[in-house]
């Protein structure tokens, strides 16, 4: 399979706007704290990853998610696993958006983002960012299949993150079913589940 590049993320957001009051990632820090600009821009309708369109709060649209993944695989972080703080600031992005107008594209970076974090926290091998989150990239040619290969308090972690979310995104629950497994860990250990109709 031929490596999608960043390229793969362009669209008007990153091309048409003046992007001088978003900051530039240099980190994963940097990273985490861009996207909380966007999810602002998502929970008002303003702000400098809205300019030069409309934008109603709480929506997320096409150019939000292809902010988010302009952030996530800027080259200073490209070949770094996805931090936590990342992959919780999607997660406020998502409980932020009551609209979806991006065709399934944010949910598709999410629930990536989420696999490349748990995988790379449980000592696995994961891709480059511009590979793994790419929607050129199929999530199951590299992300774990086995929950025995996924640390339980990363698994526990992705479990609070989820209990109780107004908006389910499919893919990552499928994800995370795939992960857990009907009997790999005790209910126990991971409150909520059943809530979620995962298992």
């Amino acid at each position: 399979m031929p490596a999608p590049t960043a390229k793969t993320f362009e669209t008007s957001a990153e091309t048409s706007t003046d992007t001088s009051d978003v900051p530039q990632p240099s980190c994963r820090q940097t990273a985490a704290h861009a996207l909380t600009i966007v999810r602002d821009g998502v929970i008002t309708g303003e702000g400098p990853t809205t300019k030069g369109r409309i934008h109603f709060s709480r929506a997320l649209d096409a150019d939000d998610a292809a902010w988010c993944a302009r952030f996530l695989t800027v080259s200073a972080v490209e070949h770094q696993p996805v931090s936590r703080a990342e992959v919780e600031a999607l997660f406020e992005i998502s409980d932020a958006a009551a609209e979806r107008t991006d065709d399934g594209r944010f949910d598709d970076l999410l629930a990536k983002a989420v696999a490349h974090h748990a995988a790379s926290e449980s000592g696995l091998p994961v891709p480059p960012r511009t590979v793994a989150l790419s929607p050129d990239t199929d999530i199951e040619s590299w992300a774990p299949t086995q929950a025995t290969m996924i640390d339980t308090k990363v698994l526990e972690w992705l479990a609070s993150q989820m209990r109780g979310k107004r908006r389910i995104n499919h893919r990552l629950t499928a994800l995370v079913a795939t992960l857990v497994g009907v009997a790999a860990l005790p209910l126990a250990q991971l409150p909520g589940m059943l809530d979620m109709g995962m298992l």
